[in-house]
């Protein structure tokens, strides 16, 4: 039997990117490969603020690197400011 690998981080981001849109937040961290980056592009293009982790702080810099690639990511952060943008989001959101 044949087993077919899927992204599950990119089919996540499209589904909150069209039922939240602007109401989310999206954010990209340590992983490998492109699985989130485009579906991150789609929030960010649906209206969601949108963050990748900085390559300083990433075991693997794959999934953030494409998103930055790609101008998915509003903004780069190291992960120990992560949590201070989700509260403030959240506070402001």
């Amino acid at each position: 039997m044949a087993f077919l690998s899927r992204s599950a981080v990119r089919a996540l981001f499209r589904s909150v990117a069209k039922c939240a849109g602007p109401n989310a937040l999206g954010i990209i961290m340590t992983g490998m490969g492109d699985d989130g980056a485009r579906g991150l592009l789609e929030m960010r293009e649906a209206g969601a603020p949108t963050a990748a982790q900085d390559e300083a702080t990433c075991v693997v810099f794959g999934m953030p690197k494409e998103a930055i690639r790609l101008g998915a990511a509003q903004t780069v952060l190291p992960i120990g400011r992560i949590p201070q943008v989700i509260i403030d989001w959240g506070r402001s959101g």
